[in-house]
């Protein structure tokens, strides 16, 4: 019979869970209001409740953001892309391996989403120099960082099931303890990539790449669909529109329409101030819905297809993407006043599959987003030096502010690895020094610092961790542990591992890896002590089935990141993944019987 504690934690259980799979509520808000739910009913005391933004975790994966901060911010990561850049025009089975070692190789030493993001750019570029489409690179990059992070203590599932162990009083896991078994699934699904998983991926035109400079790029405007909806419009001497500068002209306002040129006489102009007039006989290249469109008519404009009077608008396009940690998420272009702040237009928006051209500057915009702009070369590479953007094209990707200080940035990141791995000081607190010594040796400023943090997952974790504490003091954790574990122990300790590895990976395709460590830590290891098996190495499984996000793209905010720039569909990955999925259970089990003896 469940206790009322039990009925209210699993109430608070499947209240989130909706909530994070409507995605209408940020999760990390649901994480707070989970906190504070199950204070207000006394699930978990006050002190409880806010125990979790002082947990070790959290002050090791407070310590890891701000590390790779200043690995990027002195150059040490792009120095790798770079070199990645200069060895890797080839074909493209050498490409689609050595894209996804890098990414594996990174996320040893750096959190996930990162090591994405700084690789994506030299990867978009190299399989364009080799004719290769980002569709092929991208994917297996994301894959990478993944099974990298199988690998590494530092991975923020691998870190919140360490400090799960330690609240049951029990050792917590080394940054050593991951390799073995992690090491093995990083070999083998390196090794499916590159003779069989390479084949099964998508073959997309690519939505990473700039136009010439004197045409319309044809790959970006078949992937986002732009010929349909461009439009010439002539301006009569009679109509409203002659005489009225851009900004008072309400095209944008009332039509939602992007005016992306003039052609005035012999002349273009290309991307036009809101205070251009626009003059008897211009021609505005414009871009919208038919129906949209064919309202200028009434105020007197003739309409037809760009084409119609042979002019070529010389339109620069380039393509960026929102990436994490950017201070624009959430906002809209409008909100921004972009066109007026970057001089550049932006005509369309690629998110999950799918193009939006239309009031596109309405847009909440979201990690991950791919948004197509038009404007003047100079304005492009002015837009590359602002860190809320990650621009696709790499001859125009910001140069790191500190490259004089990567030797100090490398100094202190080996330093606190060998801090941690002998030992000489908990690893939280070998962490911490690490941050401090980026900002005192001058790699980062406090600024810098606090910007590196990603407070979403900083709350998020620490919103969710009474819910861990909760399953272990109302003793539900266990009596769920109890159960997977009496149904498998007649099959051996491996079958009750592999019964915890496809629940938590069940568990992360739909709510993350972050927040499947904390829901499944205390059952994984109710069920090891029920079974009478090495609770560190079942953690170890619980941990591999949180990175393992293969299935979906928004499983880990790494696959949804590749979205725009590689132009895939929510179905591209299982077809993939699946199989990454399978060969990561077989070397788990096989890492489980050889390192961990079960």
């Amino acid at each position: 019979m469940l206790t009322s504690p039990e009925l209210i934690l699993i109430a608070v259980v499947v209240g989130a869970l909706v909530l994070l799979l409507t995605n209408r509520v940020p999760a990390d808000l649901v994480a707070l209001t989970v906190l504070l739910i199950l204070m207000l009913t006394g699930v978990v005391t006050a002190t409880e409740a806010l125990a979790g933004f002082s947990r070790p975790a959290i002050i090791t994966i407070f310590g890891l953001f701000i590390l790779s901060a200043g690995l990027e911010n002195t150059g040490v990561v792009q120095w790798l892309a770079n070199r990645l850049r200069e060895i890797g025009a080839g074909r493209e089975g050498r490409l689609v391996v050595m894209f996804m070692a890098a990414g594996a190789l990174l996320s040893l030493v750096m959190n996930n989403i990162a090591a994405g993001a700084v690789l994506l750019p030299a990867a978009v570029q190299v399989g364009r120099d080799s004719r290769v489409s980002p569709s092929k690179l991208l994917i297996p990059l994301s894959f990478g960082t993944l099974v990298g992070g199988m690998a590494t203590y530092f991975t923020t599932a691998n870190i919140v099931l360490s400090d799960t162990l330690i609240d049951r009083g029990l050792p917590g896991l080394g940054i050593l303890d991951f390799a073995p078994t992690g090491g093995l699934i990083v070999i083998a699904t390196l090794l499916f990539m590159a003779l069989v998983g390479r084949k099964w991926l998508p073959k997309r035109d690519s939505v990473g790449q700039i136009a010439s400079p004197y045409a319309l790029s044809r790959n970006l405007e078949d992937t986002y669909r732009l010929k349909e909806r461009m439009w010439e419009i002539r301006v009569p001497g009679s109509a409203a529109l002659a005489g009225l500068p851009l900004s008072q002209s309400q095209i944008g306002e009332k039509l939602g329409i992007t005016v992306l040129a003039i052609w005035r006489g012999q002349q273009a102009i290309l991307t036009p101030e809101p205070t251009e007039v626009i003059q008897a006989d211009d021609f505005l290249l414009v871009l919208g819905r038919e129906e949209r469109v064919r309202r200028l008519e009434e105020w007197g404009a003739l309409v037809g297809r760009e084409s119609s009077n042979g002019h070529e608008y010389a339109v620069d396009l380039t393509e960026i993407i929102v990436p994490p940690r950017s201070s624009i998420i959430g906002k809209t272009l409008k909100e921004l006043r972009f066109r007026n702040r970057y001089g550049l237009t932006n005509v369309a928006l690629w998110r999950e599959g799918r193009s939006y051209r239309t009031d596109v500057g309405t847009f909440p915009l979201q990690v991950g987003d791919a948004l197509l702009m038009v404007g003047p070369v100079r304005a492009i590479r002015s837009l590359a030096q602002d860190r809320d953007f990650l621009m696709l094209q790499s001859s125009h990707t910001a140069r790191p502010p500190l490259p004089q200080k990567a030797h100090w940035a490398l100094g202190i990141l080996c330093g606190v690895l060998l801090l941690a791995l002998f030992e000489v000081i908990p690893t939280p607190i070998a962490m911490l020094l690490g941050a401090v010594l980026m900002v005192l040796s001058g790699c980062l400023t406090m600024n810098g610092a606090y910007r590196a943090v990603e407070w979403r997952v900083i709350f998020l974790i620490a919103g969710m961790s009474p819910l861990s504490i909760a399953l272990v003091n109302t003793g539900l954790g266990q009596r769920i542990g109890d159960i997977v574990a009496n149904n498998l122990i007649p099959f051996g300790g491996l079958a009750i591992i592999a019964g915890v590895f496809v629940l938590t990976t069940v568990i992360t395709q739909v709510m993350g890896g972050q927040v499947a460590s904390l829901v499944i830590g205390p059952i994984a290891i109710g069920a090891a002590i029920q079974a009478g098996i090495d609770p560190q190495a079942m953690a170890v499984a619980a941990a591999i089935g949180c990175s393992t996000a293969f299935l979906l793209p928004t499983a880990h905010p790494v696959n949804v990141l590749m979205m725009g720039p590689g132009g895939y569909r929510t179905s591209d990955f299982p077809k993939v993944g699946a199989a990454m999925t399978v060969i990561t259970f077989v070397m788990l089990l096989i890492g489980m019987r050889v390192f961990w003896g079960v």
